[in-house]
């Protein structure tokens, strides 16, 4: 059963022997003010990060469901073989407006 006060910076609490009160001084309340609104910064920072990632995640598995397998080339390609020695098939598509070389 203990009572904080942050206006007196003091905590009391019953004992046995009557009420104990505790009370830093100010620098060491100051510190610990500044511990921990760079905790909850961080925690905020932390947080905005997680939501980040979760959305580009969510962004990323959306496109590859909604673009797996509706790969089209683009208009103006031409086939030009990889090895024009050997009459293997294999064949490269670049633009129409490149060189064969």
């Amino acid at each position: 059963m203990v009572i904080p006060n942050y206006t007196y910076l003091k905590l009391k609490m019953t004992s046995p022997k009557g009420v104990i009160t505790v009370g830093p001084s100010f620098e060491h309340a100051y510190e610990c003010d500044v511990e921990c609104v760079e905790h909850a910064e961080a925690l905020a920072v932390d947080e905005a990060l997680a939501a980040q990632l979760e959305d580009m995640t969510n962004e990323a598995m959306d496109s590859a469901q909604r673009h797996t397998g509706s790969f089209e080339y683009a208009e103006g390609t031409k086939d030009v073989p990889l090895d024009p020695n050997t009459p293997d098939g294999k064949t490269l598509k670049i633009s129409a407006t490149l060189s064969n070389k």
